[in-house]
């Protein structure tokens, strides 16, 4: 069994809504899910022991938080290359977030990334049904990538 850090970011709720699905997802795949904000992430020794790591964030003003900024600061510091990444968020209007985050990931911290790209559910989709599935199937997209 591997074990996925689904690491999130929410103002009004849906992100997190996103992350406790994609996370049903994991586990789904039979690996476990350890869902947590970024607010309660505050060492880069919290990072450690996971075998793949999926970051959910809004989008505001076509950027990501301010506080999943910081969050990716600390990330660098946890010495990430070649574990398996992934990247979702709700939006609005634009969702630019998760593929700044999912590129950074890739890109700058050399991670492996889900072959599904970045995951944008746009927030009136969230509640829906046809949406949380979707959110499952990113989960179950990490597993894959996992077996790999």
């Amino acid at each position: 069994m591997k074990k996925v850090l689904i690491a999130y970011d929410s103002r009004t709720g849906n992100t997190q809504k996103m992350a406790e699905f994609v996370a049903e997802g994991v586990r789904m795949g039979g690996n476990e899910a350890d869902l947590k904000k970024i607010s309660e992430l505050k060492k880069a020794d919290t990072l450690k022991g996971y075998d793949a790591y999926v970051l959910g964030c809004p989008t505001y003003h076509r950027d990501m938080t301010g506080g999943m900024k910081t969050f990716l600061f600390l990330m660098e510091k946890a010495e990430l290359e070649g574990k398996v990444g992934g990247a979702f968020g709700s939006y609005t209007h634009s969702g630019d977030a998760p593929g700044i985050i999912y590129d950074t990931m890739e890109y700058v911290f050399k991670m492996k990334m889900s072959d599904l790209g970045s995951f944008n559910l746009k927030e009136a989709l969230v509640a829906d049904n046809e949406g949380l599935r979707a959110c499952q199937d990113y989960g179950k997209g990490i597993n894959e990538k996992l077996a790999k």
